[in-house]
Parts: C-alpha cells; structure tokens; sequence
C-alpha cells in the first residue's frame, strides 16, 4: 500500500498572500464542502508548489494574548474588548507570516508503513504528497489509521 493509494487528492489550499481573516474564512469554506472540520491546510503558491502549511492551531497561538491568564483576574479590565482589539490587529497578518514554512512532505511512492512512522515520528496528522515540486495529495493520519486496521 503506497500513498498513492491512499491520498487525497482533492484537498484545500491557501495562497501565502492572503490575510489569516481570509485564510479563517477558507477553513469554513472548506469544513462547509467536505461536511467534516477541516484543521489544516497546505499553503500553495501561483505554481502549485508548496511553500508551507497553516492549521487552525497555528492561528489560534497567533491571536491569543501573550497576558489573557491574568485578564480574568484583573477587575478593571474588559477581557471582550481586548480581544476584539486583538483581532483586529491579526486579521490583517498574511499567511506566510504565521505558516510553517519548512513542511514534512512524502512522495506518491511512500510506502505506508514509512508513512505511519513519519507521523508517528514527528506528530504529524497530515502529509503532502509531493512529486516534481507539485502537490498530488494530502495523506490524513485518519487514512494510515483505517488502512493499517483493515488489513486486520
């Protein structure tokens, strides 16, 4: 069983340009067209090369205050309106700034016992498939599950 076999081959991507308002508005899209959440996302340039990958944990780091566990132990505060102040600070941000740039990536080849051991490995849920610098696919760690299971 390669990844090939298993990859797949419809999957959402982001450009590096685009804003994270964007980019959170993309993840919606996406969990809206697959009827299941969508956590992460490859992020492709003009040329279909991949140049990195952004998850909703990425962004979730990136708009949470550095100070928001004192924010409720301090009475004069309004924790609503800093944080919406936040967002309006982060919304702006481009995906290229908070992507991971430097991305785990297997070829169609990939045997899925290599592929089980890189996720494994490295704690990685989701693996683009790459071959002559295009992206083929996207291997879900869910895939690796039921594939290795069901041969049982």
């Amino acid at each position: 069983m390669l990844a090939r076999d298993i990859m797949d081959r419809q999957f959402h991507t982001l450009h590096p340009d685009m804003t994270i308002q964007a980019a959170v508005q993309a993840f919606r899209e996406a969990t809206r067209q697959e009827g299941k959440k969508v956590f992460g996302m490859m992020v492709t340039d003009d040329h279909g090369h991949l140049v990195g990958m952004l998850s909703m944990y990425d962004i979730l780091i990136y708009i949470q205050p550095k100070h928001a566990a004192i924010w409720g132990e301090m009475e004069e505060l309004d924790p609503d309106r800093l944080f919406q102040e936040q967002l309006r600070r982060v919304w702006s941000v481009k995906v290229d700034d908070i992507m991971t740039a430097e991305v785990v990536t297997i070829h169609p080849d990939a045997h899925l016992l290599v592929i089980a051991d890189i996720m494994i490995k490295k704690h990685i849920r989701r693996l683009p498939v790459v071959a002559d610098r295009q992206v083929a696919g996207i291997v879900y760690v869910s895939d690796v599950f039921h594939q290795m299971l069901h041969t049982f």
